[in-house]
């Protein structure tokens, strides 16, 4: 084998990065030369961004009174919010098929003196209402649209949307592709500083793809944006 090959061999790891095409990015990329072999082990890395394709939102909103006569009006009243919310909802483009609605639960709150005897009893109503749409640019003007039935005493919490990238069988192919391709510009610098040429692949192996909010390492749900990543570790043959 060529001196230059042995002398970078015995050097270990060589690192490098470089933008890859269309729009992907070479990150940190390992060389690992197996002399004996006449081989050369490279990771390659492919990068995209991409933009969620689903939304999933739901909100709750709550009543109380103090007294249990009180449970059959204030059931009527929760009824009435609920349906203004479903009309928001569908004011702003959303249908039937992406609206679920909850039941309205019941609950009841004691409160006792240093006898256990009942003094007080709160009686509540809640009410869920959840979404998931593909109309994902639309959930922050319906939230907003929500947020001003506050203004009318309504009790609402209005959850954060979580958003989620469903198409990832669609790009892998092409993600796999481009992984593979810089991994042979890794080898091929490597083989070009060594004084060989790289020739067939003897083995490829594929790491796991990655789903995380833009920009972020860890987490995949609060973003529209998302960064998937792959890496492929293959190695190649090195001829004279």
């Amino acid at each position: 084998m060529n001196k230059n090959l042995l002398g970078i061999a015995l050097g270990g790891l060589l690192i490098a990065s470089g933008l890859g095409a269309s729009g992907y990015f070479i990150g940190q990329t390992m060389y690992n030369a197996k002399v004996a072999m006449n081989t050369a082990e490279v990771k390659g890395l492919a990068e995209q961004r991409v933009e969620a394709d689903v939304a999933n939102w739901s909100l709750s909103f709550s009543n109380q009174v103090k007294s249990k006569a009180e449970i059959p009006s204030l059931y009527q009243l929760a009824e009435k919010q609920q349906q203004e919310i479903v009309d928001i909802l569908k004011a702003n483009g959303f249908t039937d098929e992406e609206i679920t609605v909850g039941l309205i639960d019941y609950s009841t709150y004691e409160y006792r003196d240093e006898n256990q005897v009942v003094v007080e009893q709160d009686h509540d109503l809640t009410g869920t209402i959840s979404l998931e749409t593909t109309k994902i640019h639309e959930i922050a003007k319906v939230r907003a649209a929500v947020n001003k039935l506050i203004a009318k005493g309504y009790n609402i919490s209005n959850h954060a949307p979580t958003y989620r990238f469903t198409k990832l069988n669609q790009i892998k192919p092409e993600m796999l592709k481009t992984a593979t391709k810089n991994a042979r510009i890794a080898a091929n610098e490597f083989a070009e500083n060594a004084g060989v040429k790289v020739g067939s692949i003897r083995t490829a192996r594929q790491g796991n793809f990655s789903i995380t909010d833009a920009g972020q390492e860890y987490g995949d749900l609060y973003k529209i944006e998302k960064d998937i990543r792959v890496v492929t570790s293959i190695e190649f043959y090195l001829t004279e």
